[in-house]
């Protein structure tokens, strides 16, 4: 990584599992912010620029795979690396999400912590 540390933004509507990434995610030396829903997701991709995005796809008010879509229609997609954290694991989300352009897609309740952080160190790096 470069000496800049690299933000992440995490779209999530559980507080226990945003302040659980951004426990660990701050430890390892990233700068964290979250929104809570599809909308306020949307609006911090555009106005904070993070080196990443953690995104759920059940979400208040705008789904993960919206704001996949409208990333794809500005073109966002290429310059803001996604990882989809889902707790959907059908073989058809995960299609639809790496279609729309993910990264990556993560199943949270199979998801190993220090997997998703090498996963991340990659795409960041």
């Amino acid at each position: 990584m470069d000496e800049r540390k690299k933000t992440i933004l995490m779209i999530e509507d559980d507080s226990f599992l945003r302040n659980l990434y951004r426990d660990k995610l701050e430890r390892e030396g990233f700068n964290f912010i979250e929104a809570t829903s599809g909308v306020e997701g949307m609006n911090k991709i555009v106005n904070e620029n993070p080196d990443l995005v953690i995104l759920d796809i059940l979400l208040p008010m705008r789904s993960g795979f919206d704001i996949l879509e409208e990333m794809n229609e500005s073109g966002m997609i290429v310059e803001v690396p996604v990882i989809i954290l889902s707790n959907l694991k059908q073989d058809i989300d995960i299609e639809e999400g790496r279609r729309l352009g993910a990264k990556d897609y993560f199943i949270k309740s199979e998801t190993n912590f220090s997997d998703f952080l090498e996963r991340i160190k990659e795409i960041v790096s």
